[in-house]
């Protein structure tokens, strides 16, 4: 069964046109209470890991901790990533070769941010906007977001 609309137009004849006739013209179609495609779909892994680094906010820094209630930097992003589906290997320098590199102009909330010294990458972070990250820095602290401090950075995007 084919829905009518009423249409004052021209149309048809009749005054009145199939919703695939208005889909055909206009190029989309939206049934009440149906949410569009994009709307619809779930947060891409990237969005997913930003969220649930953020969720993380306080927890304590534990060198060599993956989570769920520690964490170090890399234990952080591999634990965020994990829970948007994604695996990433366990330590900063391997999540780097692991990215796929891109310009700070492209960098976008999600992907992952390198510090770098000497050619070794010793700390990562999840962008957050803003020029900022999540992460979690050093022993004696937590899980927050703070400002990107350095401009020796990378920055990583994940497959």
């Amino acid at each position: 069964m084919t829905a009518q609309i009423h249409v004052p137009s021209v149309l048809s004849r009749t005054g009145t046109v199939s919703a695939l006739t208005i889909a055909a013209v206009c190029g989309s179609l939206l049934a009440p209470g149906v949410a569009p495609q994009a709307e619809a779909a779930a947060p891409a892994p990237a969005t997913k890991a930003l969220n649930v680094a953020a969720s993380k906010k306080g927890s304590p820094y534990q060198y060599g901790a993956v989570g769920p209630k520690r964490f170090d930097c890399s234990g952080l992003t591999l634990y965020a990533y994990k829970q948007a589906g994604k695996t990433l290997p366990r330590t900063a320098q391997q999540q780097y070769n692991k990215t796929r590199r891109i310009s700070a102009g492209s960098r976008q909330k999600g992907d992952l941010v390198f510090f770098h010294s000497g050619g070794r990458v010793y700390h990562v972070g999840i962008y957050a906007g803003s020029n900022k990250i999540w992460h979690s820095p050093k022993a004696g602290s937590v899980v927050k977001q703070e400002k990107i401090w350095s401009k020796a950075v990378y920055y990583g995007r994940v497959r």
